[in-house]
């Protein structure tokens, strides 16, 4: 048997003080917009031991109390909870990092490689690629900081003619990232073309720390095709996940050599949609409906009428005729489609 297709150890990850270690292979990217304390807890149904993470929070938007709840909303959860942080003053940085620490995360990840423009301009995400020296600071002065491990989640590079990942890898490593998560994509790339995993695994054999690689990852195999090119320490999903809370669970069964959960039939993808739907509208009032939207626009997927659903459910104004949406649909199915309930 291949050795992805058995039961990997522990990934230990020392801090400075205080060790984590990670059970799961397989991470739950941090998306903005998405990877709220709703989807989370959706995504913790199929992988109860995977490292998730918040969605970005801002270090100067948090020093000036916004973006409060990403943090404190960490003592409700179960299961490890990184918390991603980005900004281009280390100071703060490592502040918001300590009230992290102490609000019960997981880790501390920086970002540097979101390629958003208006986050890039101003020195943070992958605006740090370009400077290099600042990024270190960052680093060192966020690990210096905390106990817990401080890693990084960063790409290739700023454009492909400028790309040296091996060399900017190895500097955060140097800096004190316990863990890098590459996207094998440069900024200039965006999420556009394909990710190059090669490029990965020249970074993973240049590096001493773990590797996660990330890009393309959306199945069970594309995981295993890429942790034989890569030889990364594991991979994290991200875009793949969208509308799909078991996909982290699904590729952590196969490499793990257990059974992998069947995919979600339409009937229970109504409803999930519905579900969290509800969650949202609890937690944020009418806003939630907004939200819930293009959730469900992607839950919403792979049956007969589905497409004609999602036009109804972006347009309905409240949330009441968004769920009366799912449960018609719910029993159109059983009545048209028997076989709905039990895929």
């Amino acid at each position: 048997m291949d050795v992805i297709d058995q039961a990997l150890p522990e990934l230990s990850l020392p801090g400075r003080g205080t060790t984590r270690a990670l059970r799961c292979r397989v991470l739950q990217s941090p998306l903005a917009g998405v990877s709220d304390q709703i989807f989370r807890s959706l995504v913790r149904r199929w992988a109860p031991d995977a490292l998730l993470f918040t969605e970005m929070v801002n270090a100067t938007s948090l020093e000036l109390g916004h973006g409060l709840q990403k943090i404190d909303e960490l003592a409700n959860e179960a299961g490890p909870i990184g918390v991603q942080l980005f900004d281009h003053r280390p100071e703060a940085m490592a502040d918001a990092a300590q009230r992290a620490e102490a609000a019960g995360a997981f880790l501390i990840d920086i970002n540097m490689g979101c390629p958003v423009r208006k986050i890039a301009r101003k020195g943070g995400g992958s605006g740090l690629i370009r400077d290099p020296q600042l990024a270190a600071k960052i680093v060192s002065t966020v690990a210096a900081a905390v106990k817990i491990p401080v890693t990084v989640k960063t790409r290739l590079g700023w454009c492909g003619s400028d790309a040296k990942p091996i060399e900017w890898c190895q500097s955060l490593e140097q800096a004190g990232a316990q863990m890098l998560t590459l996207h094998a994509r440069t900024r200039e790339q965006g999420f556009k073309g394909s990710a190059d995993w090669h490029a990965i695994a020249a970074v993973k054999s240049a590096l001493q720390i773990p590797v996660i690689a990330n890009g393309d990852v959306k199945s069970d195999m594309d995981a295993k095709r890429c942790l034989a090119i890569t030889g990364a320490d594991g991979v994290m999903v991200g875009r793949g996940s969208l509308g799909a809370p078991w996909l982290v669970g699904q590729i952590d069964a196969a490499l793990s050599g257990r059974p992998v959960p069947a995919t979600p039939g339409a009937a229970e993808r109504l409803t999930i949609a519905r579900e969290q739907l509800e969650a949202l509208v609890q937690a944020k009032g009418e806003h939630g409906l907004l939200i819930a939207r293009k959730h469900m626009g992607w839950t919403c997927s792979g049956f007969p009428g589905a497409s004609k659903l999602r036009h109804a459910l972006m347009r309905a104004p409240t949330p009441t005729d968004a769920i009366s949406l799912l449960e018609q649909a719910s029993a159109e199915l059983i009545t048209a489609w028997p076989e709905a309930t039990n895929a």
